[in-house]
């Protein structure tokens, strides 16, 4: 049927779409003459990933377009439509943090991630590396300027006004000049011009030198050693202040090696590298990659490209400049990003190889163990509370054996109890019925951190819901770690060190981390009321005395019990430890 189908494509631009046995859409590409590109598939030899996606091939479709524009637009549409296993490895690059001047009256210093390009920020600054360092730098600023930290005007100044970081906005008039002047220092900090703040710390720091005040200056010391060491960047051989991105790769042994380096202020502030199996041609990897990439990017004034890149497509759908220099420095940053792509190909392949083999081979092995016919999907589930309160489950989801973190989902409980059994009702079926209202990718295996008791309650709401997956369990030793594999047939040991003990330990991990970091996430918002209104004998008056003179729970936390003792009785202490003791 292939070979029928093949004689009567056209050479012309437009995307296609493989398909497997059952019909499920594998993998979309784009090809500037879609005859050719379909033909190379079909003939000829191939290995590493593209050969395992022409064995899984059993039928094709292609649509026709009249620009290669339009073929990328609706390449990526596809993808994010279908979510083609073979196109996994474009869901999961990580977003970069910014930091946003917001656009208000009293503005305030936010991390922002996703940054939407369509969108109009004017003042937006970065990319940051994580957002430690995103943070890190606002709560740097915020310390140094006194700006509006509360999303909304609050009836009374909270607790940043006491301890000097706001100057109570909410109820105390408005100095405009003041607040064009904070904004003013601090566009220009973000923008690279660190002098002006490292005057003002450094000024402070021997002020409290000469008052003896020692741990106050080794503080001020450690955030100009942080400006310092983290903050200034590498400088560039290009003045023009111009924000640019620049783009290199490296092709080698069926892998494609991708490095981009961001330039603000004619300064290298981070790069970012990707290496990815090359299943298409490097010029359509490239290209696709790139224009994924920037749909969740700040986008620069200008990217510098290699020459394989389609400048002219990418221009166009991005909409800004996208240059292949030809000389002088500009070409340079190009051969420097093509090849550090190379180097961190050569360091790393040897491990990526060894880790897709390992990773092959113990999903092959798992399948086989439960008798599947294919493995390609897995989710998993997990429960955690504090004392009953902020019940919480997390999902996560593997893919050929790798984790697809965009797929992850978290479910905040809706009962306030320790029921573990409730959770697990609860978070199954508000998962599968919305797999089936929204007709959604089916996992081929569930698997539920617990015990038989979790399963049967997993198997009895997807027989509810008429769906057909397998469910299994992962048994825990004394230790903690994974010991069996649970059906409801019998239990099946796992050797330790075995490669499918590892793979299975490995999404235990993944999902009890993922769930526990929510719930902390869940925990933190509520940090300054919540958790220490759980304490008894700990009301209004003595929150705020802890939150005036520790600014944090963490500083509470790092209390001593005789520090403690000045503001709460000492019968209480051993309460508010236990529940700290529980937020890390």
């Amino acid at each position: 049927m292939i070979k029928e189908k093949l004689a009567l494509v056209p050479n012309k631009p437009g995307c296609y779409l493989m398909k497997n046995k059952d019909g499920v859409i594998i993998y979309v590409g784009k090809a500037k003459k879609l005859k050719n590109r379909l033909n190379s598939y079909f003939h000829g030899s191939h290995t590493g990933k593209t050969a395992k996606l022409v064995s899984e091939i059993i039928d094709f479709e292609y649509v026709v377009v009249s620009s290669e524009t339009e073929s990328l637009i609706l390449e990526l549409n596809l993808i994010k439509k279908y979510d083609p296993k073979y196109n996994i490895l474009l869901r999961d690059d990580k977003s970069y943090p910014y930091i946003e001047l917001t656009n208000e009256k009293v503005p305030r210093l936010l991390v922002v991630r996703n940054v939407n390009r369509k969108k109009s920020k004017t003042r937006l600054f970065g990319p940051y590396p994580n957002s430690s360092a995103a943070k890190n730098t606002v709560n740097l600023l915020n310390r140094i300027y006194p700006l509006r930290k509360c999303k909304t005007y609050n009836k009374k100044p909270c607790l940043y006004f006491h301890i000097g970081q706001c100057l109570g906005y909410c109820t105390n008039s408005i100095n405009e000049d003041q607040i064009q002047h904070m904004e003013k220092d601090i566009i220009r900090f973000l923008k690279g011009d660190h002098s002006l703040i490292t005057k003002k710390i450094e000024e402070e720091m021997y002020l409290e030198s000469e008052k003896l005040n020692f741990e106050k200056a080794a503080e001020l010391k450690q955030l100009l050693d942080y400006i310092n060491i983290t903050l200034i960047r590498q400088k560039v051989e290009i003045n023009d202040e111009l924000d640019r991105d620049v783009i290199g790769y490296y092709a080698d042994e069926d892998y494609l090696s991708i490095q981009i380096f961001f330039i603000r202020s004619s300064k290298i502030v981070e790069r970012h590298f990707k290496i990815i199996p090359l299943i298409d041609e490097v010029e359509a990897e490239l290209t696709r990659y790139i224009a994924k990439f920037y749909q969740k990017m700040l986008l620069p004034k200008e990217l510098l490209v290699p020459q394989v890149v389609e400048t002219e497509t990418l221009s166009e759908f991005l909409g800004i400049s996208v240059k292949t220099p030809v000389k002088g420095t500009k070409k340079k940053l190009v051969e420097m990003a093509n090849n550090n792509a190379k180097i961190t190909l050569e360091e790393k392949i040897t491990l990526i190889k060894q880790d897709e083999e390992k990773t092959s081979k113990s999903n092959d092995e798992l399948k086989e163990l439960l008798g599947l016919q294919k493995l390609d999907r897995i989710e998993l589930f997990d429960n955690s509370n504090l004392f009953g309160s902020y019940t919480v489950s997390g999902m996560v989801v593997f893919i050929d054996g790798k984790p697809a973190k965009n797929e992850y989902r978290k479910y905040k409980i809706s009962f306030d109890k320790n029921d573990d059994y409730g959770a697990m009702r609860e978070v199954i079926y508000r998962r599968y019925f919305k797999v089936l209202s929204e007709n959604l990718v089916r996992p081929d295996l569930l698997i539920v951190d617990g015990s038989i008791g979790q399963m049967n309650i997993a198997r009895e709401i997807i027989d509810e819901l008429g769906l057909n997956i397998m469910i299994v369990g992962l048994k825990k030793d004394d230790k903690h770690r994974t010991e069996s594999l649970m059906t409801f047939e019998k239990e099946i040991p796992i050797p330790k060190r075995s490669n499918l003990f590892y793979y299975l330990e490995r999404m235990q991990d993944e999902v009890h981390e993922f769930t526990i970091n929510y719930h902390k996430q869940l925990r933190s918002k509520g940090a300054y009321e919540s958790v220490l209104d759980k304490v008894p004998g700990i009301g209004e008056k003595r929150r705020k005395s802890l939150l005036k003179k520790y600014k944090s729970i963490k500083g509470i936390k790092e209390a001593s019990d005789m520090e403690l003792a000045e503001i709460i009785p000492e019968n209480i202490i051993s309460d508010l430890r236990k529940i700290l003791e529980e937020l890390t």
